[in-house]
């Protein structure tokens, strides 16, 4: 016992050696509960028996809700980067992806397949394993899932959309495409093991009917702010000042920068809303084509009204200054100190 005591003790404190080295995942007193929660286990509730009833209405809402905002498939399915908008390879649909094969990610990341198929996809989760995975990032497995699963903003999502998501994906094609484990270093286990939370409270449905509360509730879930905020360069004009920007995001094509989506002129503020709609209709700011990085192949599917809410709930945010287009050559930015197009006219 004193042995194993002495063991565990060790690869603490080894843990904790790496983590000290590895700035931008955790900081201060983050270090040693990431270390514990290694040990020991994420943050997770126990499972239930709970099952979520089909209905045509749960059908419909849950196909809009994952084949749009949420855009599942972007992360759960093969992808052609030769198309425009870098869409699911046919018959790939929701069957998962391995990172690690076109090295644009997390090394050892894999998206599992999320298709019904009961041998290599999600046929055989319960319905709670789901729930639990989707806005707590707790596989159904029990391990904790790496943050680059969107969960955090999925939290939003009210329980009855979350039920309409589940519903909706126990419809699609099964899919047979066994994928290997994720296998993350250790820094990375660490970072998914500090991450989950769990949920125990109701969820309500948003006043979607008011313009500001449904804009703020489909940015939230779609996660704007995780990708178009610079949250890796602490001391910089722009580091956390949310849509500003700077963000490095990893692509089959290269790194590119997320854009500035405040309403600032360097931002969207030359915007209206009939061009931010055409803008996600079509993937293009006038003869620029976005990067598929940048998911507005499955935000097209999304209703003029939620795009138009979207764009009143971006508008309201504070103006930040950081030019970002990812269509020039990369020069240096001072404001977030990164090299990217536009870069020196900052």
């Amino acid at each position: 016992m004193r042995r194993r005591t002495r063991l565990i003790w060790g690869l603490l404190l080894v843990i904790l050696a790496v983590l000290a080295l590895a700035p931008g995942y955790f900081i201060d007193w983050r270090i040693y509960v990431a270390g514990w929660r290694l040990l020991v286990g994420p943050r997770a509730r126990p499972l239930t028996s709970h099952a979520f009833e089909t209905s045509p209405v749960r059908l419909q809402r849950g196909e809009y809700l994952v084949t749009g905002v949420l855009a599942c498939f972007r992360c759960h399915s093969e992808r052609d980067w030769n198309a425009l908008g870098a869409p699911a390879l046919t018959g790939k649909l929701g069957a998962g992806h391995e990172y690690s094969n076109d090295g644009t990610s997390t090394p050892g990341l894999v998206a599992p397949n999320i298709t019904p198929d009961p041998e290599t996809g999600a046929g055989k989760w319960t319905d709670d394993m789901l729930a639990r995975a989707i806005r707590e990032g707790i596989g159904h497995d029990g391990r904790a899932l790496f943050p680059g699963m969107w969960y955090a903003s999925f939290r939003w999502l009210s329980d009855e959309d979350l039920a309409s998501v589940i519903v909706y994906l126990r419809s699609v094609p099964p899919v047979y495409n066994r994928l290997p484990k994720t296998r993350l270093t250790l820094v990375n286990r660490m970072a998914a093991a500090y991450s989950p939370e769990p949920l125990t409270a109701q969820v309500p449905s948003p006043d979607l009917q008011s313009l500001a509360k449904r804009g703020e509730y489909l940015a939230k879930v779609a996660d704007c702010v995780g990708c178009h905020t610079d949250w890796y360069h602490p001391g910089s004009a722009v580091n956390e000042k949310h849509f500003a920007g700077g963000n490095s995001l990893p692509s089959p094509r290269g790194r590119v920068y997320s854009a500035n989506i405040t309403p600032d002129a360097s931002g969207i503020g030359y915007y209206d809303a009939s061009m931010f709609i055409k803008v996600m209709r079509t993937g293009k700011v006038s003869a620029r084509q976005l990067n598929a990085v940048m998911p507005w192949y499955w935000y097209r599917n999304m209703s003029d009204d939620d795009l138009r809410a979207v764009f009143a709930w971006l508008c309201a945010q504070s103006s930040v200054k950081h030019l970002v287009d990812n269509t020039e050559p990369p020069t240096y930015c001072r404001l977030c100190r990164q090299s990217h197009g536009g870069g020196d006219r900052n």
